[in-house]
């Protein structure tokens, strides 16, 4: 029998205290399948605990890595030993990130045979076209059959100059992966620029690569023949540390949020402040507060150092109880607004023309049953929850959990009134729609 797990939410409870973030979960969900490129024992540190990286440990495994766990947040990896190149289906399809396999793979065997990734859906498709267009410059033979990305290069990888036709987070990462241990150099342009990606680069120079550029739109990779164990420790997670930083705005208090990069986290905070906060920037940490009334703001997402894709849905939520009107304007993905519909809901009153969604602010949010539509959207019903009055209960919670170390702990330790549930299925009532 499956159960199905929820979050209960007792609301309209200011934050306070103090959390601290976890590692980048887009960072690590890259530097696990990177380990394959490295002919020795990879120490990764400040791993988070959520199920995407539990996937793909598991996956590794099922592959023939050998994997130990030293303590909750430092895992040991050894890929010397793999013998399998194709992976395994049914872990594949619970995640999105699963596609840096294709770019590890080839970058080891020359060949690869990875099943079409799962994880969070927007209502449309996450293409990998610009992640195809990248390996077949490098010299790869690419098809997707029965659901599987097929890959091959006989003659080995070499360098090549690749302009990406979208700026795309996963195309720079996989082009940067398949053409580490490549012949030759290799130049991308039009790259992301988002700190996961440094990170990335940082991990792989540490194995001993040769990238330069991350974190600018310009990325040489001068092709090693080999990549040498060591220990790396991965970045805080922006997107974490913003989503308490939204709760905090849209329940009101104050919250230092610890072990974070503050320069990460600008161009979130710089919307936060015109929303009405008050936020303190140390070493490794934030203080966010609010007292005052949530003002309105205008937000429209770009890839960094533009305002994150990865925080609207949380801002949404917390613009919800704003004084006026708000306007977002998705510039990222189409169609990431079916969580709109479980807010309205809960007495928000928003509207969505295409690509903008219209939020008129309300005085209050009532608990209701909702659902996660996806990882981000379910840390909005989160903090719409923590905002609400009544009780709220947030259903399809795996979507959350890809993506939150200890969410309803470290909730909790800031005073909030959340707990998790189990629900068996056959007690398990449908929601009404």
């Amino acid at each position: 029998m499956r159960n199905l797990d929820k979050f209960i939410i007792n609301g309209n409870k200011p934050l306070r205290g103090e959390v601290t973030v976890s590692g980048a979960k887009n960072a690590v969900v890259a530097i696990i399948p990177a380990t394959i490129l490295v002919n020795g024992v990879c120490r990764i540190e400040n791993v988070p605990q959520v199920s995407d990286v539990i996937i793909q440990l598991e996956i590794l495994q099922q592959m023939g890595a050998q994997v130990r766990s030293m303590n909750p947040t430092t895992v040991e990896i050894d890929c010397r030993h793999m013998r399998n190149i194709r992976t395994p289906e049914d872990l594949m399809r619970k995640m999105r990130a699963s596609y840096y396999l294709i770019g590890t793979l080839l970058g080891r065997y020359h060949k690869a045979e990875v099943a079409m990734p799962g994880g969070c859906n927007f209502g449309g498709v996450r293409p990998i076209d610009q992640h195809v267009k990248g390996f077949e410059a490098l010299g790869a033979e690419v098809s997707v059959k029965n659901g599987f990305v097929y890959a091959q290069a006989p003659q080995g990888l070499r360098g090549a100059n690749i302009y990406l036709d979208v700026v795309s987070v996963g195309a720079t990462m996989n082009i940067m992966l398949a053409a580490t241990l490549a012949e030759g150099q290799t130049v991308i342009e039009n790259a992301a620029k988002e700190p996961h990606i440094v990170d990335l680069a940082n991990f792989l120079n540490a194995m001993g690569a040769e990238i330069m550029g991350a974190g600018t739109d310009v990325i040489k990779i001068r092709g090693v023949k080999e990549l040498h164990g060591g220990t790396y420790s991965v970045i805080p997670d922006q997107i974490e540390a913003g989503t308490y930083m939204a709760a905090v705005m849209a329940t009101g208090g104050s919250v230092l949020v610890r072990n974070v990069i503050p320069k990460h986290l600008e161009c979130i905070t710089a919307k936060l402040i015109e929303m009405g906060a008050q936020v303190e920037e140390m070493d490794d940490a934030v203080r966010v507060s609010r007292t005052g009334p949530l003002r309105r703001i205008n937000i429209k997402t770009l890839p960094y150092p533009g305002f994150p894709t990865d925080m609207q849905p949380q801002l949404a939520a917390a613009l919800c109880l704003a004084e006026g009107t708000s306007i977002i304007t998705e510039g990222v993905w189409d169609n990431r607004y079916r969580y709109v519909e479980e807010l309205r809901r809960m007495g928000a009153k928003i509207q969505v023309d295409g690509k903008v969604a219209i939020i008129e602010g309300v005085s209050e949010l009532t608990g209701a049953k909702v659902r996660s539509c996806d990882l981000r959207a379910g840390a909005a019903m989160v903090i719409a929850g923590l905002a609400a009055k009544g009780v709220t209960e947030v259903e399809e919670i795996a979507y959350i959990e890809r993506g939150y170390d200890n969410i309803v702990e470290k909730l909790q330790g800031m005073g909030a009134d959340i707990r998790r549930v189990t629900v068996s299925e056959e007690d398990a009532v449908p929601m009404a729609r």
